[in-house]
C-alpha cells in the first residue's frame, strides 16, 4: 500500500481521484469532492468503488481510518494510496 504527503497532495489534487471515507456529517462540513462511500459502507459498495479511475487516493480526518480502507481496498485488488495524516495534515501546510 502506498501512501502519500499531504505537501504532494497539495500539489496534486487536482489530478487525483478522491474517495473520501469519513461520515456524512464530516463529508457535509467540509469535503474537497470526489467520491464518498463511509468507511462502514466501504465493502458493501466495492463495486462503486471499482468504477473510481486507480489508483484512488483515499482520505478521511486524520490518516487512520483511510489507511485501513487502504488496506481493505488492496486486498480486493484496487490501486490505491493513503493520505498521510489525513485532511487534518493537509490543513495546516
Amino acid at each position: 500500500m502506498q501512501s502519500i504527503t499531504a505537501v504532494t497532495f497539495k500539489e496534486q489534487i487536482s489530478h487525483l481521484h478522491l474517495l473520501d471515507i469519513r461520515t456524512p456529517r464530516e463529508w457535509d462540513d467540509f469535503n474537497l469532492g470526489g467520491v464518498h462511500i463511509p468507511l462502514d459502507q466501504l465493502l458493501d459498495r466495492i463495486e462503486e468503488v471499482q468504477q473510481i479511475p486507480q489508483p484512488i487516493t483515499v482520505i478521511c480526518y486524520n490518516g487512520t481510518q483511510s489507511y485501513i480502507a487502504c488496506r481493505l481496498l488492496s486486498a480486493k485488488g484496487i490501486s490505491c494510496q493513503n493520505l498521510e495524516g489525513g485532511l487534518e495534515g493537509y490543513l495546516k501546510i
